[in-house]
């Protein structure tokens, strides 16, 4: 097949990462990224045709105009339990899409926009292909996807779908990459730590846990979501706090958290200074993260029996050393020992631990674009999916 110009648009919780792919093949995975030719991020929210169209209109244009773009890709938290796979968008596609916004109501409506944007923009026949989040932990089994609720949860599909998975899955086989690892028991738990947050435990390339669940709003606490809490205490104020459904999900999707902890934003920078400046509600919500993170990375560890790895992610996890060391300097019974200056210092994706250390610690940046853009490449190529005419 013949290069194709492949537009990625990744909508987030917080920001649109826009990328342009100029690819000949479909990388092998571990392999780090290649072919970008343009790249753009903005706030959600922002004018997502506005930055399409300057690809072909702003002073650094890379093409010439819609038609030299042959796919865009998608990256779509949610679509249910029916979709997991790379998919071509239809009309149906985004109904389903729509209905299963209320699971994950940060990401799917932004995603939805871009897509109405793609249609806009390009020509409305443009292929558009869906990767979706949930996809790399179908691996998961059912002692780790089964909620201990009753029959009735199993049998309405309720169950832990983890997400976060183009990220931990382009980090896990760059870790194993970077270790060389030919061992198919390569045991490496990542840690995307960012706006959103999770970890997950990955060995021979294959997800088997991960922290968040049945919506992105489990697991450790996050910039503003508040990761698990006590479903108790749901109860308790719905009984006697005067809350309704509503109200409830407001608190836990955009008022708690780091933010909600802290009085912030719920950005780990501004937290950072707070605490620095004596704000102890700061200077709590950074212990709360940090045991969190610490506690979680102990049990990923124990669903695999060990460690052999560990990597760091996201805006957290890859720009602030000092949450890394944080987090290192309680897992020590795991082998885990950073090299401070490696740490605090150093190219985007390095090895952080000493030299000698039982585990090999890394910062290793997301890279969810260049999966899909793989992907999509793959879905062209008819290896994945047929998108027919």
């Amino acid at each position: 097949m013949a290069f194709l110009n492949i537009l990625v648009l990744n909508a987030g919780s917080s920001s649109l990462k826009a990328s342009l792919f100029k690819l000949e093949s479909a990388g092998a995975e571990g392999d780090a990224p290649a072919g970008v030719v343009w790249e753009k991020e903005q706030k959600s929210g922002g004018d997502v045709e506005a930055l399409i169209t300057d690809m072909w209109t702003g002073p650094d244009r890379v093409i010439d105009g819609p038609a030299s773009i042959d796919v865009v890709g998608h990256r779509v938290v949610f679509g249910g339990a029916e979709l997991r796979e790379p998919t071509r968008i239809t009309s149906e596609i985004r109904e389903q899409l729509a209905r299963v916004s209320e699971y994950a109501p940060a990401h799917n409506a932004a995603a939805l926009a871009a897509i109405e944007s793609v249609s806009k923009t390009l020509d409305a026949n443009m292929p558009q292909i869906a990767m979706f989040d949930t996809e790399f932990h179908k691996s998961l089994a059912p002692a780790a996807y089964t909620y201990p609720g009753p029959q009735a949860w199993v049998e309405q599909g309720i169950r832990r779908f983890g997400f976060h998975g183009l990220s931990h899955r382009y980090t896990s086989h760059r870790a194993a990459r970077l270790n060389s690892a030919r061992d198919r028991s390569f045991r490496v738990v990542t840690c995307h730590l960012g706006s959103g947050c999770s970890l997950a435990a990955v060995r021979n390339g294959r997800s088997v846990d991960t922290t968040m669940g049945f919506t992105p709003m489990d697991g450790i606490p996050m910039a503003r979501r508040s990761g698990a809490v006590d479903p108790g205490i749901l109860i308790h104020l719905l009984r006697h706090g005067g809350e309704t459904v509503d109200t409830l999900d407001q608190m836990l999707n955009h008022n708690s958290g780091l933010a909600g902890l802290s009085g912030t934003t719920g950005d780990m920078r501004e937290i950072l200074e707070s605490a620095d400046g004596g704000n102890e509600r700061a200077r709590l919500a950074i212990d709360v993260f940090v045991h969190h993170v610490r506690k979680g990375i102990g049990a990923m560890a124990a669903s695999m029996d060990g460690l052999d790895a560990l990597v760091f992610a996201g805006g957290i996890g890859e720009h602030s050393p000092r949450i890394r060391a944080d987090i290192a300097s309680g897992l020590g019974f795991l082998g885990v020992d950073l090299n401070a200056t490696l740490n605090r210092d150093g190219a985007r994706e390095r090895i952080i631990s000493r030299s000698g250390a039982r585990i090999s610690t890394m910062v290793i940046p997301a890279e969810e674009n260049w999966i899909i853009a793989c992907d999509s490449f793959s879905a062209m190529s008819r290896t994945r999916l047929s998108l027919g005419n």
